[in-house]
């Protein structure tokens, strides 16, 4: 009567034969790297907000915001006040408009990145990339 660990000995000591295939990545759709960008740009823009608020949620439990208020208040005669400033709604603001710019940013720079490859292909023939099935 054989074991698990008979078999799993016997599978392993065959040796099948792994085919390899050698390509040339010589190409990369521009439309494609274009999407696939934004879809990165999207995912990088939710992790940017959640981190701005995290943040905020953190530094406003600490106490933090309200120490560095009353240092500011302490020589600017009350004209200035942090809490007035560094509320929930301005560091939403803010965390938008860093991700929406973020989002043009990196879905351009996939853009680029795509054209230059391209551009680079005719001159160093592509890159040569190997695959092989198990």
């Amino acid at each position: 009567m054989s074991t698990v660990a008979d078999k799993l000995a016997k599978k392993s000591s065959h040796k099948t034969s792994a085919k390899q295939v050698r390509l040339r990545l010589v190409y990369i759709d521009f439309w494609s790297a274009v999407k696939l960008s934004f879809l990165a740009a999207v995912a990088i823009a939710i992790a940017t907000v959640v981190a701005f608020v995290l943040m905020y949620l953190v530094i406003q439990t600490t106490g933090l915001i309200t120490r560095a208020d009353e240092f500011v208040l302490s020589f600017s005669d009350g004209d200035i006040s942090l809490e007035a400033i560094l509320g929930l709604p301005q560091v939403l603001a803010f965390s938008a408009v860093v991700a929406i710019l973020n989002l043009i940013v990196v879905t351009v720079m996939g853009a680029v990145i795509a054209g230059i490859y391209n551009l680079a292909v005719k001159v160093t023939g592509g890159l040569l990339v190997g695959f092989t099935s198990n």
